[in-house]
């Protein structure tokens, strides 16, 4: 079995040869589910770092950059061995990053999380506005809208967007949840939204549940 603190700490130092070589071998050898779950949760750990070197100004935009391109390649990968089973329902999230804030490392997480368990995921993208959710929701019908935000700015944006999809009538039958570092749960009461998490597998979860009981 992989060591799990040695491939976070891989990632973190955007170390992609040794990510890349282990996730080939790891899905090579058959492993279960779990345990590739298991390296998703410690990409992320290791997408925490890269995040914490970011903020102490050691690393930069550049290095960001590269480490999303490396976590796109490692989900890409673990792909075939993540949430294989249970896919006949193809329910589907709109996801952005809200107005104001341009972070996208949790929400790319998700975004591969949630495609590997089987949800069809339309992704905005960075700094959109409610218009930009309100146009996709009316567009494709979701079942769920992800909202992601790391500066406390954020939570303002997200209450702007539940708000606009009230007002284009389109809120009833939709389920809401925000993700991260300023969500809490006095926010996701104040904004409006139906659940809120820190934790990209457990977003997955709490979104797999709402379809499962549709």
């Amino acid at each position: 079995m992989i060591d799990l603190q040695k491939f976070t700490q891989s990632i973190g130092d955007l170390d992609e040869t040794t990510v890349i070589k282990t996730l080939q071998e790891f899905v090579a050898a058959n492993p279960t589910e779990e345990e590739a779950q298991a390296l998703v949760i410690a990409c992320q750990k290791g997408m925490a770092i890269v995040g914490d070197l970011y903020e102490q100004n050691e690393y930069y935009v550049g290095d960001l950059i590269f480490s999303g391109e490396i976590l796109s390649s490692a989900l890409n990968i673990l792909k075939p061995v993540l949430g294989t089973a249970n896919r006949a329902k193809a329910s589907s999230i709109v996801l952005g990053t809200v107005e104001g804030d341009l972070h996208d490392i949790g929400k790319n997480i998700f975004k591969g999380m949630a495609e590997a368990a089987g949800f069809e995921v339309y992704d905005l993208g960075i700094d959109q506005p409610p218009s930009a959710f309100v146009r996709k929701v009316s567009e494709v019908k979701p079942e769920i809208v992800g909202m992601s935000g790391v500066l406390t700015l954020a939570l303002d944006s997200m209450k702007k967007v539940v708000n606009a999809l009230e007002q284009a009538g389109l809120r009833k039958d939709l389920k809401v949840i925000i993700g991260g570092n300023p969500v809490t749960e006095i926010a996701c009461r104040h904004i409006g939204a139906d659940a809120f998490t820190v934790n990209a597998a457990e977003g997955v979860k709490i979104c797999k549940g709402w379809t499962e009981s549709l």
